[in-house]
């Protein structure tokens, strides 16, 4: 669950962003100041929703005078025109919000969505979905809790919460041996240590080596993927990265890996299509 501080402190900064000098000019210039309206937010595809509760917080701390109906929650599947939420309210107000809620519901939901279907893709292989911190800068908490809403779990948050060892810390450290070693004896036995390998010889070192917890196998054909998730088993979780899309994730959990890492959950995807509609 997100906390109400993060949502407020986000809503705060996108509507900041929107409004400039602190009015919408268009609204203000158009609708009388007393005037009321009720939009409806509606699904205009089919999809899984998240971000529901930000998106109705950019009502609530815009206008205080919002009355608020709503017909479905994060984490449910949603269909072509299925109403989501009722607002009514200040005209005005609402119509300056629309486009910073639906920026944060539309983007939130089409993370989602899209996790959704590479977790139905992987479903019965043991292999679980995970996202990586390939996310828009000040929107990370936001895009890694669409991710869990849609199914998938969440990588590391930051810098700080894990260690991952990748091929420049390892061309830095001078090898693999080296900086396993180096982490092992300063990060302490509460910090899991995770280690990304190119080739079936850096695993082997890798495993010869015994101090990683999991090994990110990076790239890897599916041919070699196997072969390393063999060689893996019962000494270290494994974690396949790189080339992954829904036509491969199949093919690619179906070799006993235990998470995959997909960056695209986040770094590229499509915003899911809602909409507000004035109704009169």
């Amino acid at each position: 669950m997100l906390s109400p501080i993060i949502i407020e402190d986000a809503v705060k900064a996108a509507l900041k962003e929107d409004l400039g000098h602190g009015f919408d000019i268009t609204s203000n210039l158009l609708i009388p100041a007393g005037a009321g309206a009720k939009g409806v937010l509606k699904a205009r595809e089919d999809g899984v929703l998240a971000g529901l509760i930000i998106a109705l917080s950019t009502f609530s701390l815009t206008d205080i005078e919002f009355d608020m109906t709503v017909m479905s929650e994060d984490g449910a599947e949603i269909k072509k025109g299925d109403v989501i939420a009722e607002i009514i309210g200040p005209a005005r107000s609402l119509l300056t919000v629309e486009r910073v809620a639906l920026n944060f519901l539309s983007h939130m939901s089409g993370i989602a969505t899209l996790t959704a279907q590479y977790v139905e893709q992987v479903k019965d292989t043991g292999a679980e979905i995970c996202d990586t911190r390939k996310t828009l800068p000040g929107l990370r908490l936001f895009q890694k809790y669409a991710v869990e809403t849609g199914g998938g779990a969440n990588h590391r948050f930051g810098l700080d919460d894990a260690v991952l060892i990748k091929d420049n810390h390892i061309a830095v450290a001078g090898g693999i041996s080296e900086a396993l070693d180096q982490v092992h004896l300063l990060a302490g036995h509460t910090k899991k240590i995770e280690i990304e390998v190119d080739t079936l010889e850096q695993l082997d070192e890798v495993l010869d080596n015994g101090k990683a917890d999991i090994v990110m196998l990076d790239n890897f054909s599916l041919e070699d993927l196997k072969t390393g998730v063999d060689k893996a088993k019962g000494q270290i979780t494994t974690e396949a990265s790189g080339g992954v899309s829904l036509e491969t994730v199949r093919e690619i959990a179906e070799t006993g890996v235990d998470y995959i890492s997909v960056g695209a959950l986040t770094h590229s995807v499509k915003a899911l299509d809602i909409a507000l509609d004035i109704e009169t």
